[in-house]
């Protein structure tokens, strides 16, 4: 287990923690339940954590984009601590969780982590670096754990079926009966 503090005072910080997790259990692990039960939240030790500051990246889902170019262009991190740990963050597989300063909502707190978290490191962004917006809204932005389950179907009357079988059934018979007398 790695132990940290998380000064609630301070900004401009960026946490970088490997997933060890299977990719079907991923969103299960980073969401928020209905119920308040939050698996990253435990796993952290932390007393408060921002769901809609943590930002979950699936390395496949960057393509051609090594992570050290995707945290250096979405989280504005830089340094020479950042420069010296890219070949280790390059060389990740599968989920990371980012979490910025923000994701901790200004709030002291001392974090235990635990698997499935491994802590990677610490990143300052670089100076002069505007605060990181919300999360991207629009329709291009949304990656595969952002899209709704498609809605299921309607669950349709048994009874309601067998009524318009049964009409339809009727139709035909008084079609025929029809055909015949003629």
């Amino acid at each position: 287990m790695t132990k940290m503090h998380i000064n609630g005072s301070v900004d401009g910080e960026v946490r970088l923690f490997h997933l060890d997790l299977p990719a079907e259990a991923v969103e299960r692990f980073t969401t928020q339940a209905g119920t308040g039960e939050f698996p990253l939240q435990y796993a952290l030790g932390a007393r408060k954590l921002r769901p809609s500051r943590i930002d979950v990246v699936s390395i496949r889902d960057l393509g051609e984009m090594p992570l050290s170019t995707y945290l250096a262009e979405a989280y504005q991190v830089g340094g020479e601590d950042f420069r010296q740990m890219k070949p280790r963050i390059d060389a990740l597989k599968g989920h990371v969780v980012v979490l910025p300063s923000a994701a901790f909502d200004r709030t002291s707190q001392d974090l235990t982590i635990s698997t499935p978290l491994r802590w990677i490191g610490t990143f300052k962004e670089a100076e002069g670096a505007s605060p990181r917006a919300g999360k991207l809204r629009s329709a291009g932005a949304r990656g595969s754990m952002d899209r709704p389950s498609p809605a299921a179907p309607e669950p349709r009357s048994r009874a309601l079926t067998f009524a318009l079988l049964g009409l339809g059934v009727l139709v035909v018979l008084v079609l025929a009966a029809l055909f015949r007398a003629s």
